[in-house]
């Protein structure tokens, strides 16, 4: 089985991360999977943004967790979408066959009113209590222990990875997630991890094709189209996988 493509930040190589064009594109792209990463508004909101500032990724500045979602909405995170994008609105992106991955972000100031608050949008949206976790629209990911473990507790049916950037593999988490860079070193990784793996951010040719080989079960990756087509072996110099 080939590893399951999923796109970090949308495709965040060509549009502008965590943006509405970013996901939409990854969709086009036939990306099988989603990922953002959430944080709280000062008024509860759960946004769409990777970092704890918004001068990397706005034309704004200061701490997201301090703004309200209407101060937000007043900014610009790309030239084409105007405003914030909502884990909201991002869940109406949710589609039959397509994952979504939701990082909690972690230490922040409300501490686990995230996760509580992740758990209620969930559940509006009918996505709280999937059958099978290993059929879940959703996952939700952390570097967090405690996350994890909050996430355990509030919705046990939810399945989890437990990002890691150490040699250590984790013991909870129904997934672990290791980085690209831990894989180059430790290629033996995955086989010894004990459950299947989401590794964090393959780009480049060399490591998809590593991945492949691995047995990786999801790849997150920021160029999901030219991603997709190393695994499948339709660019020059790779071949397609052997595995079923």
């Amino acid at each position: 089985m080939l590893p399951e493509v999923v796109a970090h930040r949308g495709a965040s190589a060509e549009r502008a991360e965590h943006t509405l064009a970013a996901y939409e594109l990854a969709l086009a792209q036939q990306a099988g999977g989603l990922e953002c990463d959430v944080r709280l508004t000062k008024d509860g909101e759960l946004v769409c943004v990777h970092d704890r500032t918004l001068d990397r990724t706005s034309d704004g500045s200061g701490v997201v967790s301090t703004k309200t979602l209407a101060e937000l909405n007043k900014l610009s995170f790309g030239d084409e979408n105007p405003g914030v994008l909502t884990l909201d609105d991002l869940l109406g992106l949710v589609r039959p066959g397509v994952r979504l991955f939701v990082e909690t972000k972690h230490p922040v100031r409300y501490g686990g009113l995230v996760e509580a608050k992740l758990v209620a949008l969930l559940a509006r949206h009918g996505l709280a209590r999937p059958k099978d976790k290993d059929e879940s629209p959703v996952v939700v990911m952390s570097f967090s222990q405690r996350a994890i473990l909050r996430m355990r507790r509030h919705a046990p049916q939810l399945p989890t990875v437990m990002l890691t950037s150490t040699r250590v593999t984790p013991r909870i988490g129904d997934y672990v997630g290791p980085s690209i860079d831990r894989l180059r070193t430790d290629p033996d990784y995955v086989a010894k991890a004990g459950r299947p793996t989401y590794v964090w951010t393959v780009d480049e040719p060399a490591d998809v094709r590593l991945c492949r080989e691995l047995g990786v079960r999801f790849l997150a990756t920021n160029k999901p189209a030219a991603t997709a087509a190393v695994l499948r072996g339709t660019v020059p110099g790779t071949q397609p996988s052997e595995m079923t």
